[in-house]
């Protein structure tokens, strides 16, 4: 997998200035108020940092963004970015400004002067976050150079941004997965690159299809009935609460190539479908965070592992299967597959872990991107309680997600002239009813989340902490969420 960036802080030495090679960012407030090493560098450069800090350019600079100079004169560096960032700087703020530092970062590396800006960490993990580059091209990338922060309490900054390391390891596992094409990441490959991480000390258990038909996996094994890549559902658990403590349960879509089946869709832009495993990919950075870390909370993650194809032997429109849970469920489009194994895999979860909360993570539905852009996942409940923790955990992590309805008024939509229940309501409220279809596989008495990341798994553009592509959405957020409510 990608790692990120060699990251190493140290105190400032205004002696090595004037030699450094590669990039210098140095982080200034809005007013140009420079501190000592800052006052350094307009002495080597002549008084070229208080001109430009005194420019009307400078004024026009947002806050985390930066002002560059150029090969400036007595200075051995390839270019001096100044990155306006206020000391009362929120964290949101930080870590854009160390995405600026990021944006431009080479084999050269940087050298970033904090000094004694209270937001440090949060800027080494904004350049962490940015600095990242996949890319499956015949011409090899070169690595990004090692960055240093100097900073007036390197040793205190570094035990600040510690747990971000793990952070960041998680969004980067998240990314790799869902920027991998299907050829690669196919369900064989993604069940064992969550395998490997029983070196962490996860528990890793791999259902294959043989032993989902005994326990009942119906409607999931339908959706990759059609499909040559085998359907499987893995299991990874993190106990580091206390013994016998119910978990949490995290539950990931992993249709690893989404066709639509016998419903194909058109083919402009079905090459993203590469990108329907994302709710799987989430789960999997938060759990691969959690051991890093070593987490103090149990947490369970399950992902069901499908490929959604149009073979002679695929599921038809106007099927009717029998979930895990017993309900009969008629198949109106094939292309509203991820329900179906997020059905399962729910009751699977509840069934055998009694989890004290579930949340489901999913690139369900066009709806929600027609509903809330490319800005915000979509969060659905049985519990507001609830909901609202784990909205305030998207929140504190400037990750966008928006509540929901989920009322009674839509589940007449999706019901069967034939069936219990059918896979789509049609094309009015899409995400809802999918959302409603969802609820029936949830315990009333489990506080239950799903959240539709539709929108925000690959945007079509940069953001302000990610190259334009996987995002990693979610694993910020649900890493938060199991230290302010789960952990012990």
């Amino acid at each position: 997998m990608i790692h990120p960036v060699a990251l190493r802080f140290s105190a400032p030495d205004a002696e090595v200035l004037a030699r450094r090679e590669g990039r210098l960012a140095l982080i200034v407030p809005a007013d140009g108020k420079l501190g000592a090493l800052g006052r350094r560098l307009d002495r080597l450069t002549r008084g070229a940092l208080k001109r430009a800090l005194g420019s009307e350019a400078w004024g026009k600079v947002k806050v985390g963004e930066s002002l560059e100079l150029g090969f400036p004169g007595g200075l051995a560096c390839e270019a001096l970015a100044l990155i306006k960032l206020e000391r009362k700087a929120t964290e949101a703020e930080a870590r854009k400004a160390g995405a600026t530092v990021a944006k431009r970062l080479s084999e050269t590396g940087a050298l970033v002067m904090a000094e004694n800006h209270p937001r440090a960490a949060a800027v080494a993990f904004g350049l962490a976050l940015r600095a990242y580059r996949c890319s499956y091209s015949s011409e090899e990338a070169k690595p990004f150079g090692p960055v240093e922060m100097m900073v007036a309490h390197p040793e205190a900054v570094a035990a600040e941004a510690a747990p971000h390391a793990a952070l960041a390891e998680g969004v980067f596992f998240t990314r790799d997965l869902v920027n991998a094409p299907a050829n690669i990441l196919t369900t064989d490959d993604f069940a064992a690159r969550l395998a490997a991480m029983q070196e962490l000390g996860l528990e890793v258990e791999i259902l294959e299809e043989e032993e989902l038909a005994k326990i009942g996996f119906r409607a999931l094994l339908a959706v990759g009935q059609g499909s040559e890549s085998p359907s499987k559902v893995v299991v990874m658990r993190w106990n580091g609460g206390a013994e016998g403590a119910a978990p949490l349960a995290l539950v990931g879509k992993g249709v690893c190539f989404d066709s639509g089946g016998i419903s194909i869709k058109p083919a402009a832009g079905m090459e993203e479908m590469t990108m329907d495993m994302g709710g799987a990919a989430v789960v999997a950075g938060v759990m691969r965070t959690l051991a890093m870390r070593k987490a103090r909370a149990n947490v369970v993650g399950l992902v069901g592992l499908v490929e959604n194809m149009p073979d002679g032997r695929a599921q038809r429109p106007g099927d009717i299967v029998k979930s895990l849970k017993g309900d009969t469920i008629e198949v109106i489009n094939t292309d509203a597959e991820g329900r179906l194994v997020l059905a399962d895999v729910l009751w699977y979860a509840q069934e055998r872990f009694q989890p004290a909360a579930v949340i489901d993570l999913a690139t369900l539905t066009g709806a929600i991107i027609v509903a809330l852009g490319h800005e915000h996942a979509g969060v659905f409940t049985n519990d507001d309680k609830f909901m609202a923790s784990v909205l305030e955990a998207a929140r504190a992590e400037d990750e966008g997600a928006w509540p929901m309805p989920l009322t009674p008024g839509y589940e007449p939509l999706i019901k069967s002239r034939l069936a219990d229940i059918k896979n789509t309501g049609g094309r009015w409220g899409g995400a809802v009813t999918a959302a409603a279809f969802l609820k029936r596989f949830v315990r009333d008495e489990v506080p239950w989340c799903h959240i539709d990341i539709a929108g925000v798994a690959l945007p079509p553009g940069e953001t302000a902490l990610a190259p334009k592509g996987a995002t990693g959405w979610g694993v910020m957020t649900l890493d938060r969420l199991v230290r302010t409510r789960f952990e012990a």
